[in-house]
């Protein structure tokens, strides 16, 4: 089988397995027709049939069919044995029309099998031969028909009552699952629980009489939620550059922090320039100390120089 039918058939049988409801093993209803093409062809049914229908098959067959088997001359089918043994290995499909003397034909027995209240109650593949049987089963919602045509097995693609139907289906599952939000008229809506820390906060909306007098909104505030930061795990880290030490030297003292006087300030500045003009001479001047007043008279250097007469 192609793989561009082969891919057409897997999906017409998922559409019946979802809206009819069909499922493995497919039961297929095979009659004395097909039977005796797939031996004039060589063929081996039951793997046509589970290679259609993508899936494994439980092939039956009718009573009627059978009798209609046994019916054959060997003369105009010689292989007549061996469809009979093919056919016995099927499960029996009973119709109750063994107790006619003759059998009904393919299209009455079938359709008495079949339909059910005009439907496919019991989920039936029907694989036939005849042009008038798949014509009547057209007409019945569901029903997946299977035939031969130049030794090749073929799948009808779905009747339009069937399409109908499944398109039906699917809208009705598709407003059964919206759910109507809005508050009827007439009727108050469930207060939602209240969340911890709300204290005796309002949370639900009332809705009061028919009119809409009564409707107030939603004191419930949704907080939004804003971007997230990234993991902080999976952040790098900055690198963070060292401060170079500044080294003091050991000899300079500590400035102090109050200014200096201006008065001392103009004596060691002029103290500095006379010793410098005493180094400039080459001769070594030596300071003279102040002395401190001692009952009302000044005293004298220690080794200052001695008054003159």
């Amino acid at each position: 089988m192609r793989g561009k039918r082969s891919k057409a058939y897997r999906k017409l049988m998922s559409q019946y397995n979802i809206s009819f409801g069909f499922h493995e093993p497919y039961q297929v209803l095979v009659d004395a027709e097909i039977l005796k093409d797939s031996d004039k062809f060589k063929m081996d049914l039951v793997g046509g049939l589970e290679r259609t229908l993508q899936g494994q098959v439980k092939p039956m067959i009718t009573q009627c069919s059978i009798r209609h088997l046994y019916a054959l001359s060997g003369s105009e089918f010689p292989g007549k044995n061996q469809i009979i043994d093919l056919a016995k290995r099927f499960e029996r499909r009973r119709c109750n029309h063994h107790e006619l003397e003759q059998p009904l034909s393919e299209k009455e027995c079938l359709e008495a099998v079949i339909i059910h209240d005009g439907e496919n109650k019991h989920r039936y593949c029907v694989a036939t031969q005849g042009g008038d049987i798949r014509a009547m089963l057209r007409a019945v919602p569901g029903v997946p028909l299977i035939y031969i045509n130049r030794s090749v097995m073929i799948m009808e693609p779905m009747a339009p009552i069937s399409a109908m139907k499944r398109e039906r289906g699917e809208r009705e599952k598709f407003r059964s699952g919206i759910i109507d939000m809005r508050p009827k008229v007439g009727t108050k809506r469930k207060r939602l629980p209240e969340k911890e820390g709300e204290g005796g906060s309002e949370v639900g909306a009332r809705v009061g009489d028919g009119d809409g007098s009564g409707e107030r909104e939603e004191a419930k505030k949704k907080k939004r939620k804003g971007p997230k930061g990234p993991n902080p795990l999976s952040v790098k880290k900055k690198k963070t550059t060292p401060k170079p030490a500044t080294l003091k030297p050991a000899g300079v003292p500590k400035l102090e922090a109050s200014a200096p006087k201006s008065g001392a300030g103009k004596s060691a500045r002029s103290g500095e320039s006379a010793n410098g003009a005493d180094n400039e001479g080459g001769k070594k001047r030596r300071r003279k100390h102040k002395s401190a007043k001692v009952d009302g008279a000044p005293a004298e250097a220690k080794d200052g120089p001695e008054p003159r007469a």
